[in-house]
């Protein structure tokens, strides 16, 4: 077995001659997976039905010939002009009524059978002709589905959502029951009349919006399926699509279930702080989608990316410490977007593996060192590709929270995506590893559970969580949870539900949240910051975005508002024994306060913090297997403090330096717990 390591490979764009040096340096920098054929419809069928395949060949029986591994794209993600010039229907609408144009990518309708059509006819030929090539390790489906269009509001779109929601309501009825349409006088008397969610005079139905959410990441999979279904007819070689991180449009635990691969694309920003942390919550994200498995790292960047107002260039040694990471943090492959950086179109200031200064520059370097690593690193002996990371904490994550806490005529300008990243960095900022869960999943492999935000909550997701802390788990609850079901209807009686009322002790009468334009001062009062105060949070300390009135029936207040109007009433809240507990929390702490609680609920779970790794700060230390990764994100040199040797080294590890950006891979007698 190998790491794989290589990139996303256009030769198209480059003279024949370029493709004997490309393999040449392939070979040089350790690359063993080339990525073919995303963006390459154009070429392959120039018109309509006339194929191209010539091209094609050489690439692949060249790659071969260099013992390079192929992950064949579909060419599926940008339709040559030809189809939008003879069906302009295929075209994607906006919400506005804007019908968008060719001269860029991804312009097609995910409903389109015109377009769905097209793309299995291509996928046909393709894999006729390439099923059985030697060099073959992976189908590429499409590119990076609803990156750029997620959401279609043209007709054959509306078409598809009334079917979309006849096959789901059964009946009109149903629709208007679920939807709440005795609101605004908008009760349907058949599917023929609803509408997608278009440009509307002022507030849109909340739940047709999140249906509509729903539908669009579904009509996404559909598209994907269609592909697959080509595939599976003939190949038995994996098939992947590349997903990308934390991405809002497409419920990815949907998604995991169809693909043998999961797949990231990711950019972490190098002039943003917080990158490396964020980074990390997505890594851990790509490997629960796939129950713990490996998983690979399809896209990142060398260095600079085009797309930002500022494109920051990765610092010397940033882009091997970031890959590390997604190894450490299950990744059993490395690859870039793209492999020699383009001299034309939208995407040439991107950088490459082979970067436009060629390979006397510091960019290649760093690809070959990586390169040379990754080979030694595979392989048996090791024992590293295919192991898995334990955690016993995991972090419940839910699309349809994350669509309709953020809808319009809601009580606050909430981000879910933060307020996640906000408590994983509270426990993976002290060395725990954190897995990502849906709230009716399996939970019995963990310890500790957290739920934030969580505000959309179906009644089995409501009893699961409940029952997990019932049976000796300790959970924590965030605010903002199960404020409604699955329809967007309000959970009266007090908000939470009868099962984590039952199980918290705690019920909420009303939310609070911040009306300052800082977003920060609570219902109305002057302070500056929702304060707070109890000893699980350091002591006094600050709140933000959200805050409630908590009642409490049956459990002990461990933190409380200090002033405005919630002055005296509970912030954090616990519930139970000394074997588990069940925590809610009605605000937002600031960062060393959450990391404060976050310490706490840990102890009550019985989760050990791992001994110290290494000296300094901003250090990230992840067990895989039988192996302890240890990246240094700090400013300043850290010195490493288990014993056992560094396989990057070959030297011992306790004592040894590690420079900013350094890595460690440990391996040895002491592990981390």
């Amino acid at each position: 077995m190998t790491i794989w390591y290589g990139g996303d490979y256009n030769p198209e764009q480059w003279p024949r001659e370029v493709w004997d040096e490309d393999v040449t340096l392939m070979q040089r920098g350790g690359i063993s997976l080339a990525t073919v054929g995303v963006f390459s419809w154009a070429r392959l069928e120039p018109r309509p039905g006339e194929y191209d395949f010539a091209w094609l060949d050489d690439v692949l029986d060249t790659l071969h010939a260099g013992g390079i591994r192929v992950d064949l794209a579909t060419a599926t993600a940008s339709p040559p002009p030809w189809l939008a010039k003879r069906h302009p229907e295929t075209l994607p609408v906006t919400e506005e009524g804007v019908r968008l144009a060719v001269g860029s990518r991804q312009q097609y309708c995910p409903s389109s059978p015109v377009y769905r059509d097209r793309a299995r006819q291509l996928v046909t030929r393709l894999v006729e002709r390439y099923a059985q090539h030697p060099a073959l390790e992976l189908w590429h489906v499409n590119n990076e589905y609803g990156c750029h269009v997620s959401h279609c509001y043209c007709e054959v779109s509306a078409a598809a959502f009334r079917t979309w929601l006849e096959a789901k309501y059964a009946t009109i009825e149903e629709l208007n029951r679920a939807w709440g349409t005795a609101f605004w006088s908008q009760h349907y008397d058949a599917f023929d009349e609803v509408e997608p969610p278009r440009a509307a005079p002022s507030f849109r139905n909340p739940t047709q919006l999140l249906d509509f959410d729903r539908f669009s990441s579904d009509e996404l999979l559909a598209c994907y399926r269609s592909e697959v279904e080509v595939i599976r007819a003939t190949s038995e070689v994996p098939i992947t699509t590349n997903f990308m991180g934390f991405f809002k449009p497409v419920d990815y635990w949907t998604w995991a279930r169809e693909v043998d691969i999961v797949s990231d694309d990711t950019y972490p920003d190098p002039a943003d702080p917080l990158s490396a942390p964020y980074a990390a919550m997505v890594r851990d994200l790509m490997r629960s989608l796939g129950d713990g498995a490996p998983w690979l790292l399809m896209e990142q960047s060398p260095s600079a990316v085009n797309w930002r107002p500022q494109n920051a260039a990765k610092a010397p040694g940033q882009m091997r410490a970031w890959s590390y990471q997604s190894v450490a943090r299950g990744a059993d492959g490395i690859l870039f977007f793209q492999w020699r950086q383009s001299a034309a179109g939208s995407e040439k200031f991107h950088s490459g593996m082979v970067p436009h200064g060629g390979t006397d520059t510091r960019v290649w370097r760093e690809i070959e060192q990586l390169g040379g690593e990754l080979r030694r690193l595979s392989g048996d002996q090791v024992g590293l590709e295919g192991s898995r990371v334990p955690a016993q904490v995991a972090i419940a994550l839910d699309w349809d929270s994350w669509w309709a806490l953020e809808q319009p005529a809601s009580p606050t300008n909430v981000s879910y995506l933060e307020t996640l990243f906000a408590w994983h960095h509270a426990l993976t900022s002290q060395g725990v590893t954190v897995d990502f869960v849906r709230a009716d999943g399996d939970l019995s492999g963990y310890r500790l559970v957290v739920a934030p935000a969580h505000f959309v909550a179906t009644d089995a997701q409501l009893e699961n969580l409940a029952s997990f802390a019932d049976s000796g788990g300790t959970l924590v609850v965030g605010f903002g949870t199960a404020i409604t079901d699955e329809h967007l209807h309000v959970r009266l009686g007090g908000y939470l539900g009868e099962p984590l009322r039952r199980t918290l002790g705690v019920w909420i009468e009303e939310f609070a949240p911040p009306a300052a334009p800082d977003l920060r001062a609570v219902g109305g009062g002057a302070a500056p910051s929702v304060a707070l105060d109890g000893e699980v949070l350091g002591g006094s300390a600050a709140g933000s975005i959200w805050a409630e009135y908590v009642r409490v029936e049956d459990a002990a207040t461990v933190a409380t508002f200090a002033d405005g109007a919630l002055a005296g009433w509970p912030a954090v809240t616990r519930r139970g024994g000394d074997a588990s507990a069940a925590w809610y929390v009605a605000t937002l702490p600031e960062p060393d306060a959450l990391r404060h609680l976050a310490a706490r609920v840990l102890a009550d779970a019985g989760v050990e913090l791992p001994p110290a790794a290494a000296t300094g700060a901003n250090l990230e230390v992840v067990r895989r297997g039988e192996l302890v990764f240890v990246i240094n994100h700090g400013a300043e040199d850290a010195e490493l403090l288990l014993e056992g040797t560094d396989l990057l080294t070959g030297h011992p590890s306790q004592g040894a330096k590690l420079h900013p950006q350094g890595v460690a891979v440990i391996d040895g007698m002491q592990r981390l717990g």
